[in-house]
């Protein structure tokens, strides 16, 4: 009975946002804040799955003006926990598939995130390019999943590049967000799904480096992202 009035709730929240969400987006594309409006309208559904969601930000990521925003991708419930730490003046790249989901393509489109075709490795890189371009003149910042896909409880997919190169061809710097464990949390018949917490850590500064760097920055960011999970997921743990 729960996870039939649960899906039935979801369904009205996710036609009545999009049909909001076109109607501000289209009264609004001149504005960088599109997707962070739209991103603390997500965060409110994360109470309907019975879920706690802490966001916590380091003071100095708190006043970077532009940055390349990394975070860890587990599965659907990242829509609903990871914005709450989303920034202003923020845009997401995604794969272009995403533009044929229901609902959420349109919105997703609308707002004005940036979509790439990554079974095209060579479109894929002149996207990359394009985004860097675009972040030096509009002063938007962007936000991926660097494994790519859901790891949804395989563990971390290995990081992609396309985020860590951007960052260093744009010279700012890259801030990594780490969400707690969501793998099998989530139990729709039941009423509370305990908490989750979304850290951004401080930002990993990238002036000076060159693209043979890449591979070293990648390591860094992954190596303290996969730390920082454990640290969040033993206190959690320990407070249960």
């Amino acid at each position: 009975m729960l996870f039939l009035i649960r899906m039935i709730l979801l369904l009205i929240l996710i036609i009545g946002v999009t049909l909001w969400g076109l109607v501000y987006c289209a009264f609004r594309l001149g504005s960088k804040d599109r997707v962070y409006h739209l991103s603390k309208i997500f965060i409110r559904v994360a109470p309907l799955f019975g879920l706690s969601v802490e966001g916590r930000m380091a003071d100095a990521s708190k006043s970077v003006p532009q940055a390349v925003y990394v975070s860890n991708h587990q599965n659907n419930f990242d829509l609903f926990t990871v914005p709450v730490v989303f920034p202003k003046g923020a845009v997401t790249v995604g794969k272009s598939s995403l533009r044929w989901v229901p609902f959420f393509g349109a919105l997703y489109w609308i707002s004005g995130n940036i979509m790439i075709n990554r079974e095209n490795k060579k479109k894929a890189i002149a996207t990359i390019d394009q985004v860097v371009a675009g972040m030096k003149t509009t002063g938007l910042s962007i936000f991926m999943f660097p494994e790519g896909s859901r790891s949804r409880g395989r563990g971390w997919l290995p990081f992609k590049r396309g985020a860590f190169h951007a960052a260093v061809q744009a010279g700012v710097p890259i801030i990594p967000i780490v969400c707690s464990n969501t793998h099998e949390q989530v139990k729709v018949n039941r009423w509370s799904n305990g908490k989750v917490i979304v850290e951004m850590l401080p930002p990993i500064s990238t002036e000076g480096l060159h693209e043979t760097d890449v591979v070293h920055l990648v390591k860094q960011c992954e190596t303290l992202m996969h730390e920082t999970k454990q640290r969040l997921d033993d206190e959690l743990k320990n407070s249960a």
